[in-house]
């Protein structure tokens, strides 16, 4: 009897020991309380985590949230199977025939690239021009839609990042650095011709340089590539800050309007609220 008694006072220490450890595992606490926002527009609504590993575009996006800076503004691009693009101040009175995509305010967000956010149906990301250091636009943004990718797409793409990281770590090379320095005064002083004629001779010394490490879209993206979609050439170039958690079909009605000259929508497609849930 005494053997039993000790046998089941055994088992019933193993059980509430076991049970200690098994207690729900927490998210990553990047993961944790990300900040939610809520954009209606006349297509639906949609539903947008931000990330907290990007927290100066998410700090800066929620501040201009925050001051109504997206109210009335247009979705002034739009590219069936590739993405939506807004936050344009100039669209908020914008006549048809207005050439949309050039407003913006007065800063730059600095880039934040991380390995883990990428180009997925529903990311949110910074537009931005073609600066050396790829900083954000303080204002506009776009919403990827894509398309589903093979192997073979996913190869090409990969191709493209890393040409487009390889110009990136040119312009970074000290011994380019009077190259770099006309092409940003020709971008200061608005001379299209002179930057065109310099950024063409980069791209194409850029092709054979290789002092970088090569990017290898991880295997868990290409999953999400193959199934899902998404725009996979424009990761590690241009941040990812966040994701539409809700109203994907919206992103989807948006994409599929009509557009005329420089994309624009024949129809305004207008944001008429953008605010925090939280």
């Amino acid at each position: 009897m005494k053997s039993i008694l000790k046998f089941s006072l055994s088992v019933l220490i193993i059980l509430l020991f076991l049970g200690c450890k098994q207690e729900p595992k927490s998210l990553n606490s990047e993961q944790e309380n990300r900040k939610k926002i809520e954009m209606v527009t006349n297509y639906g609504t949609m539903i947008i985590e931000l990330y907290n590993e990007t927290p100066l575009h998410r700090d800066n996006f929620t501040n201009l949230v925050n001051n109504n800076a997206y109210d009335s503004l247009l979705f002034h691009r739009v590219i069936n199977e590739f993405m939506i693009q807004g936050g344009d101040p100039d669209s908020r009175k914008a006549q048809p025939n207005d050439e949309l995509g050039n407003g913006a305010v007065p800063y730059v967000v600095n880039a934040e690239f991380n390995k883990d956010l990428f180009h997925k149906k529903g990311a949110l990301a910074a537009a931005r021009d073609g600066n050396p250091k790829r900083a954000s636009s303080g204002m506009q943004f776009y919403i990827v839609q894509g398309k589903v990718s093979n192997d073979s797409l996913l190869t090409i793409a990969e191709t493209r990042i890393n040409g487009w990281l390889a110009e990136y770590y040119f312009k970074k090379d000290p011994i380019n650095k009077p190259l770099v320095n006309s092409l940003e005064k020709a971008m200061e002083n608005e001379n299209s011709k002179q930057y065109t004629l310099l950024n063409d001779s980069i791209t194409k010394m850029a092709k054979d340089y290789g002092n970088f490490e090569r990017y290898t879209i991880p295997e868990s993206h290409r999953q999400a590539y193959k199934t899902i979609g998404g725009t996979p050439h424009l990761d590690q170039n241009y941040t990812v800050f966040g994701e539409v958690i809700k109203g994907l079909e919206v992103l989807d009605s948006i994409a599929s309007v009509p557009t005329v000259t420089s994309d624009r929508p024949a129809v305004d497609v207008r944001i008429h609220s953008v605010r925090s849930l939280q």
